[in-house]
């Protein structure tokens, strides 16, 4: 028969029981292995794991009690915890299953079987392995992700006074369950916050979600955080968790929340209270547990005044307020930064740059950076990319506005102006290409719309 996959263990004192085993799978199952002796496990699962163990609960020197059936039921488990192991005896009751479950057993057969239901059985304990094989790869996956997209930060750079309190309040808070509330312009580092946050807690080998809220459409926001079930809408062809459930035992980051509009703040808002989310379609809660940092760069405070942000929603997400300073306040770290980046880019491109000359340096301590740290990783990739030789000159630099030659005056400048000239001149420099633009600014497509459209550019 085509198409068999896997390894089966079945493991039984009575000859007759392994031999009829191994004729009912071996149809289904690459390899069928039968043995009689319970210490032959530990030497078996070095030598390479099972799908399904089908275990017997007693053996010859303990007739019906099943104590042997659980010695090695917690053996399995110390050496494999994602074995799927399936109890076998012609004693069953009750209490046995519950207890057999209860310690780490998929399921539970009776001797003598039917031939329907040990296939079932078998069926469903396969794919339990299979499921847990792809959840265990997605981790180490969003591990490695993590790590990879981490690499260039990981550990903040920093001197000036300003950023001692974020320091200070990430040690205090991180191995805590607490929500946090980050704030800041673009490109102060928010994400970071939230990732280093992450990367302290309990939760570090869990996973870490981020989610763009202010690139989520009304109609697909209960989809994408809630999840939904095949059939609940048009394009909805197979059933999907959301961000809550994926998020669950680890991290979730909601990116720039104060996008979202009323109506769906209060559907976000029921989720946070209840700690459950119903997908899309379902009428079944599934409880989630995650840890929630959110983060925006509007004032979500005055916006509550104002009633365009819901109180209670930002009650429940801001059990701890982490505010970024913008780097125009950090002059401290501003060469201090410029040297990481450009080790960092020089290695990534294979350039031989080492230093800037003193002109390049009082270049960069002069502008403004209203795309703060972001802007200031982009510019010296840029030079790096353009240099001809070991010293970035000032030439090698492309900066939005130099003409402040003798004056910061961060008071003079609002940041929706700078936000908005920032757009002007990315999508000058891309000849108004939306998709090129909204890279340069580290942008989704409809977070720039959403800012074309607030500035009427």
């Amino acid at each position: 028969m085509t198409g068999k996959t896997g390894r089966v263990l079945v493991i039984d004192d009575d000859p007759d029981v392994l031999l009829a085993a191994r004729l009912l799978l071996k149809p289904y199952v690459e390899t069928v292995r039968a043995e009689r002796n319970p210490e032959t496990v530990p030497a078996l699962l070095e030598q390479g794991d099972y799908d399904v163990i089908f275990l017997d609960m007693n053996f010859a020197r303990d007739a019906s009690s099943g104590k042997e059936g659980f010695h090695w039921l917690r053996r399995i488990l110390d050496l494999d915890p994602q074995t799927v192991v399936v109890l076998i005896t012609a004693y069953g009751d009750v209490e046995m299953a519950v207890r057999a479950i209860k310690e780490g057993a998929t399921d539970f057969v009776l001797k003598p079987w039917q031939n329907e239901k040990l296939l079932a059985t078998f069926f469903a304990a396969r794919s339990l392995r299979l499921s847990r094989r792809e959840a265990d790869g997605l981790r180490t996956r969003q591990r490695q992700l993590a790590a990879d997209l981490d690499q260039p930060f990981n550990e903040f750079i920093g001197h000036a006074p300003v950023m001692r309190p974020v320091f200070e309040a990430i040690r205090k808070v991180a191995g805590t369950d607490a929500s946090v509330l980050v704030l800041g312009e673009n490109g102060t580092g928010k994400e970071l916050v939230a990732r280093e946050l992450h990367r302290r807690s309990r939760r570090s080998r869990e996973v870490f979600i981020t989610v763009d809220m202010g690139a989520l459409s009304e109609t697909l926001f209960e989809s994408e955080l809630f999840g939904h079930v095949k059939g609940a809408f048009t394009d909805a062809r197979e059933e999907r968790a959301g961000r809550f459930e994926i998020a669950s035992g680890g991290t979730l980051f909601l990116d720039e929340i104060g996008n979202l509009p009323l109506p769906l703040q209060a559907k976000l808002l029921t989720v946070l209270e209840n700690r459950t989310v119903t997908r899309l379609g379902s009428n079944t809660a599934r409880p989630f547990d995650v840890r929630l940092i959110c983060a925006s760069n509007m004032p979500l405070f005055e916006m509550a005044e104002q009633q365009r942000f819901r109180r209670d929603l930002l009650y429940r997400i801001n059990t701890v307020v982490i505010t970024l300073p913008p780097l125009r306040e950090r002059g401290e770290d501003i060469l201090l930064l410029t040297n990481h980046f450009l080790g960092i880019y020089a290695r990534k491109y294979q350039k031989p740059v080492r230093e800037l000359l003193p002109a390049a340096v009082a270049l960069l301590m002069r502008y403004e950076w209203p795309g703060n740290v972001r802007e200031l990783m982009h510019t010296v990739e840029r030079a790096v990319i353009m240099c001809e030789g070991p010293v970035l000159r000032p030439e090698d630099f492309s900066l939005g506005d130099t003409r402040m030659e003798n004056s910061r005056c961060p008071d003079s400048l609002r940041i929706e102006e700078n936000e908005a000239g920032l757009i002007r001149k990315a999508l000058a420099a891309h000849n108004g290409n939306l998709s090129a633009a909204a890279r340069e600014l580290g942008l989704s497509r409809p977070a720039l719309y959403r800012r074309m459209e607030k500035y009427g550019i």
